[in-house]
């Protein structure tokens, strides 16, 4: 191909290289629900003639039907050139829809996707990828949208069309529902086309249309017709009205187009459709008067939150401080390893209050490390005790609005216990926020920690606008107006019914319960609501009608008649998608399940199943499949840190190292063993008295020699608890006369009776003829020895006033394939694969991690589903990663007893 000519259809400014064979992974997953989002972009031929693919065509459609949001996406382009050339189509679409369909028509030949369950379509992308194919990279492009991407060898003179179906429920905020578009031609389109059907049946009360980029000349070009119930809007600008100035290229559509509307409020039951054997209740009565809420901030002041984070975050708690209701009683607790209040007691939130608890924000400085299970239970505590003394009003809403940056490291660091603990203390008693500061941050763990107890997670994302993103969010939960808001239905009428009962509904925003009839019959249908609200219990009850769809809009043919039903799975799959991070493990897998079930029926790209298509064959054979997939929460903030889709798709190197089996040593100390083979990992810990000097790999036939020392703590923590890492490696590589000699201050290196120094408060390099050495400032140490294993050291810095902790270092064995059969060690002995088998799970002593037999060299051994942390690629936070826990220093695993392995000195083999 002589050349490549890209054309993109795409919301955002991630372009993707261009990819002659092999899968391309196209990734999604859920958030936060956002509103509808979209855009285009077109870049131009990268060759050195200039005949351009031309697109001709680029049309987004909105169709939305009581909320729920069907969006196709079509764009067509001519290949004009005598050549074959490589075509993109790339969108960003919410984070919270589900990809329905896509579909390409080229010379007459239409490729359609089919949703298969995940791990079908990672085998066909693992073979793939073994045979040498190209893998395609996907990156993360925003806060609300993440991005689709594919590309197609098209003939010369040949057009291809793409068109991308998806669907999502819109989510009602601050008084609103958004529909955005962002759009970037980057050159004139011939047919450009934004266009959106919207029906409501309560009735639309405002509405309105534009764009970022709209002058006074193109506002014109934005049509709407708003009747009662319905509303057209369109944006088709002709070539001429495209243009930034009379004959040029240039183009003036470049922004965001916005759509927001909001319906009119029943001031009973809310709105109920009954459509086809399935309904939805919409809930959000007008005109309540808000309810008293007692809420406790609960700001980090770690050392990480130093700089432009903690301004930020004071310049928010300022005006939020500002913006409380004199009704209000709030507190604030601060934390690093220390835990410090405002008062010890919630304070009603009057003029000279506010003004004294502003005064304490502006003097919070950052420091230390994260303590947040105390943090957290601290403010819990005192909502507790000021509700028992009877200090806060009877009818009130209680919250916890947590702001943290990092990890827990300090006191309880266990996420599994926190959450426990939280839950605990909880007790259903209040609602929990939290706001997730940065891409560092452990968002799973907040997310899980807020949905269990009914509250919702939120990331702020680090830039000149998270101020507005703190006040944004507290803005959503300042007023509520219903708490333990309860749905009623008839029991003998409904099945399959979503989430009916919300710990509160605040101001501005929306219920929706939907669910299945067992009678399509169904004449009338009795609704209940109650709740309770600032004076006295809130009660309504109404009759719903069944409604034929076809009556109410008979001229509009094309609204999909089973909305109601794609809207009750679209809400059931997500609720199935949340449990999988909550309750027991049978509770998570039942969840897990339904939701795959249900997403197959469905035909939804959800983070358990991917859509498959099938690429047309070029002149140099077939290519490898499309895989439009869907990524978790972790998956994408490592797309957003890294720049890459998901763990094993960061390049050809990683793939590799990912299929290819990983033995390290980390923490307290964890010893991990992955064996791809086996889709699984074992792990183990080795507790001892610090000092003590390990050995973790022995190859007699190669020379080769590691072994590490241990460090505990500077004191003993008030839990008793000792904790031991390695503070200290040595190496030693006979054959090569190489020695090395690392800690947690620098790396000494010996060989051939010279001797160099290298410090980790350096970036620096020393290659040699047998042996090469890479020192990434404050981060990891790669040793690479000539024709034979690669080790990374990891350095874990903690803050020097830390009262307990110390720095450590991690162990990470590459390459161990060109070890000898002989090498032995805690970690060596693995090198060449264990075999085990796993039986009988049951319920361990944490819900979220079962306990199982398994059998292993001859041994039946209770273990335990956990998990370690690989800190190659996030020393700060590491990766998650499954594993099978071996109690007892790893007895029954490792050959014999774990003091068979102690050496009496560094270098020493005895």
């Amino acid at each position: 191909m002589s050349g490549v000519w890209t054309v993109l259809l795409l919301w955002g400014c991630v372009f993707l290289p261009a990819l002659s064979h092999g899968a391309l992974v196209i990734s999604r997953d859920a958030s936060t629900p956002q509103g509808s989002d979209g855009a285009t972009r077109l870049l131009k031929k990268r060759s050195t003639d200039n005949v351009e693919v031309e697109v001709y065509s680029v049309k987004v459609e909105h169709k939305v039907a009581s909320r729920f949001a069907h969006t196709v996406i079509t764009s067509s382009a001519l290949n004009k050139a005598n050549s074959s050339q490589e075509v993109f189509f790339d969108v960003d679409l919410p984070k919270t829809a589900f990809i329905t369909n896509f579909s390409m028509e080229i010379e007459g030949q239409t490729y359609t996707g089919k949703v298969k369950e995940k791990e079908q379509a990672k085998k066909q992308y693992q073979k793939a990828v073994s045979t040498g194919q190209t893998a395609g990279l996907v990156k993360a492009s925003g806060r609300k949208m993440e991005k689709f991407s594919v590309s197609v060898n098209i003939a010369a003179n040949s057009n291809v069309t793409f068109i991308l179906t998806y669907e999502e429920l819109l989510q009602r905020k601050l008084g609103q529902y958004e529909i955005m578009t962002h759009v970037k031609p980057k050159q004139l389109v011939q047919h450009f086309e934004i266009v959106a059907d919207i029906y409501e049946p309560q009735g639309i009360a405002f509405l309105d249309a534009y764009g970022t980029f709209i002058s006074n000349e193109l506002l014109p070009l934005v049509e709407k017709t708003v009747t009662d119930k319905k509303a057209h809007i369109s944006f088709c600008p002709t070539l001429d009205q495209q243009r930034k100035c009379p004959g040029c290229d240039g183009t003036l559509i470049d922004g965001d187009f916005f759509i927001k509307y909001d319906v009119n409020r029943a001031e009973t039951i809310g709105d109920i459709q009954i459509v086809n054997g399935y309904f939805v209740h919409f809930f959000a009565p007008p005109d309540l008067p808000r309810v008293p809420k007692n809420v406790v901030f609960v700001i980090d002041r770690s050392g990480s939150m130093s700089g432009i984070k903690m301004q930020q975050t004071k310049e928010a708690m300022l005006n939020i401080l500002n913006d409380l209701d004199e009704d209000d009683y709030f507190g604030i607790v601060v934390f690093d390893y220390q835990i410090s209040t405002w008062k010890e007691s919630l304070t009603k939130a009057n003029t000279e209050n506010v003004s004294e608890a502003q005064k304490f924000v502006k003097e919070i400085d950052d420091r230390g490390v994260t303590n947040i299970n105390d943090a957290v239970m601290k403010a819990v505590d005192m909502i507790m005790k000021d509700i028992q003394d009877k200090k806060v009003p009877e009818k009130s809403v209680s919250m916890v609005i947590l702001l943290t940056d990092g990890m827990p490291n300090s006191g309880e660091s266990s996420v599994p216990q926190i959450q426990q603990n939280v839950l605990g203390a909880m007790g259903g008693n209040m609602s929990l926020f939290c706001l997730g500061f940065g891409n560092d941050v452990d968002y799973s763990f907040l997310d899980v920690m807020s949905r269990q107890n009914q509250g919702l997670a939120r990331r702020i994302y680090e830039g000149s606008d998270a101020t507005v993103q703190l006040q944004g969010f507290y803005d959503e939960v300042a007023s509520p107006l219903l708490s333990e808001v309860d749905l009623r239905y008839p029991d003998n009428l409904v099945n399959s019914l979503t989430t009916s009962h919300y710990k509160q509904l605040f101001n501005g925003s929306e219920i929706v319960v939907a669910g299945r009839l067992t009678d399509n019959s169904l004449d009338n249908f009795l609704v209940e609501v109650f709740a309770q609200g600032i004076e006295e219990d809130f009660i309504v009850k109404g009759q719903a009608s069944a409604q034929e769809w076809d009556i109410l809009y008979p001229e509009q043919e094309y609204i999909f008649g089973d909305f109601t039903e794609r809207l009750w799975a679209y809400l059931t799959i997500q609720e199935l998608l949340s449990k999988r991070g909550t309750g027991t493990a049978e509770e998570k897998g039942n969840a897990t399940a339904q939701a795959l079930e249900m997403s197959l029926q469905y035909s939804f790209v959800t983070p358990l199943t991917s859509m498959v298509v099938t690429k047309p064959e070029t002149d140099k054979g077939p290519e490898g499949p499309l895989i439009a997939d869907k990524l978790t929460e972790d998956e994408r903030q490592k797309a957003q840190k890294f720049g890459y889709a998901a763990p094993q798709l960061m390049s050809n190197t990683w793939t590799h190292s990912r299929i290819s089996p990983t033995y390290f040593v980390d923490g307290d100390p964890h010893f991990m063993i992955e064996l791809p083979e086996q889709e699984d990992a074992l792990c183990f810990n080795i507790d001892d008295k610090p000092g003590t000097i390990f050995n973790l790999v022995r190859d007699q036939l190669a020379g080769i020699l590691v072994n590490g020392q241990t460090i505990g703590d500077k004191k003993v923590a008030p839990d008793g608890k000792v904790n031991t890492y390695f503070g200290r490696f040595g190496i030693v590589h006979q054959g090569l006369g190489v020695r090395l000699e690392v800690t947690t201050h620098d790396i000494t290196v010996s060989q051939d009776g010279k001797q160099a120094k290298l410090f980790w408060s350096d970036t620096a390099s020393l290659k040699g003829a047998n042996m090469d050495l890479q020192v990434t400032k404050d981060r990891s140490l790669t040793v690479t020895l000539r024709d034979s294993v690669r080790f990374v050291v990891i350095l874990h810095k903690v803050w020097k006033q830390h009262p307990y902790h110390q720095d450590y270092l991690g162990f990470y064995t590459l390459d161990s394939h060109l070890l000898s059969p002989s090498v032995h060690g805690l970690l060596g002995q693995f090198y060449h694969g264990v075999q085990f088998e796993v039986r009988d799970m049951r319920p361990g002593e944490v819900p979220e991690k079962p306990d199982a037999t398994m059998l292993v060299k001859g041994q039946e051994l209770t273990v335990t589903r956990g998990w370690q942390r690989d800190f190659r690629w996030d020393v700060k936070n590491g990766e998650n990663i499954p594993c099978w826990f071996i109690h007892s220093n790893g007895n029954g695993l490792i050959d014999g007893n774990h003091t068979d392995y102690i050496m009496s000195g560094l270098f020493k083999t005895v």
